[in-house]
């Protein structure tokens, strides 16, 4: 007996439809690495295909056999790094979907990292969040995908603001104790002072064509590097004193941040194309306010190179 197919039939009210698919779709996603175990992503994926006006509904599970089917090649080796698991989903779908001239796939992914402190060597883990999507349009049988890739990780700011307050009354204190001025400018050179401290969250997200490629870890590291200080799983007592002592004497606000890892990706990737769309996001969770600070930058890659130039 043929059972009906339900999703063919054509709607009562015939409208297209921008997006129709699965959401929260659950998945462990290995992405193999010659001669290194395989990279773990624990993932949640949204797949979106648009719909024709002529048809009730779309194949869901279709989306599912893509989404395996890619997943086996990443773990066989033939799909490299998570940005490229969106784009074969990408491609895939539109084979699938025949009606659809476009498909799209998010995926979020938490990605544990081996890293080490800096004074005792001490291994700790942490978790960083992976961010990739892939949309690709049928373009007449010669598909155009494009592709991000970007993550989000936790570091720590101080406020220059408060330091720099902080700095003139250690001046005053210091002129009454009949310190001569320049012990107190070298003092000040060398140790920084007191300030409020928030835990940053940055945020980097780099749109690309098919044919490019960004490393996540790159990534990884410019949003580290452009906040005060890397923070650690796992502190020992001289591991936590340089982390307090670094994040004091590199005293960034939110706008610093967005600013610096601007300037870095313009420095790690100048060979993308100039069309290339850099999202920067910077988050500060305040300790002495109940608010958070908050700065943004979204820019294709030429318009950063522009301004930064200029400068």
């Amino acid at each position: 007996m043929e059972l009906p197919d339900t999703q063919s039939r054509q709607p009562e009210v015939r409208i297209n439809l921008t997006r129709v698919g699965v959401k929260n779709v659950k998945k462990l996603v290995e992405v193999a690495r010659p001669g290194k175990r395989p990279t773990i992503f624990i993932s949640t994926f949204n797949v979106y295909v648009d719909l024709p006006s002529s048809l009730k509904g779309a194949n869901l599970s279709r989306n599912f056999e893509v989404i395996d089917s890619v997943l086996q090649q990443a773990i066989e080796g033939q799909v490299n790094g998570i940005e490229e698991v969106c784009n074969a989903v990408a491609r895939k779908l539109l084979d699938h979907h025949e009606y659809a001239d476009r498909t799209e796939v998010k995926m979020t992914s938490l990605y544990m990292v081996k890293r080490e402190t800096p004074v005792s060597k001490t291994e700790c883990h942490e978790v960083v969040e992976v961010h990739a999507s892939a949309v690709a349009d049928r373009n007449n049988g010669k598909p155009i995908v494009r592709k991000m890739i970007g993550a989000e990780v936790t570091g720590i700011t101080a406020c220059p603001c408060a330091q720099n307050i902080m700095k003139e009354l250690a001046s005053a204190k210091l002129r009454d104790l009949d310190i001569s001025e320049e012990k107190i400018k070298n003092f000040l050179e060398e140790i920084p002072m007191a300030t409020h401290n928030q835990r940053g969250k940055g945020f980097l997200l780099i749109e690309t064509d098919d044919d490019q490629r960004v490393e996540l870890e790159t990534i990884i590291n410019i949003l580290k590097d452009s906040m005060s200080a890397r923070i650690f799983e796992l502190l020992k007592r001289g591991d936590e004193s340089e982390v307090v002592f670094s994040a004091h004497k590199n005293a960034r606000f939110v706008e610093d941040c967005v600013r610096e890892m601007a300037k870095r990706v313009v420095e790690k990737f100048s060979y993308l194309p100039g069309v290339s769309v850099i999202t920067i996001k910077q988050t500060n969770e305040e300790s002495i306010h109940q608010h958070d600070a908050y700065a943004e930058r979204k820019a294709t890659i030429a318009e950063l190179k522009a301004e930064i130039k200029t400068n």
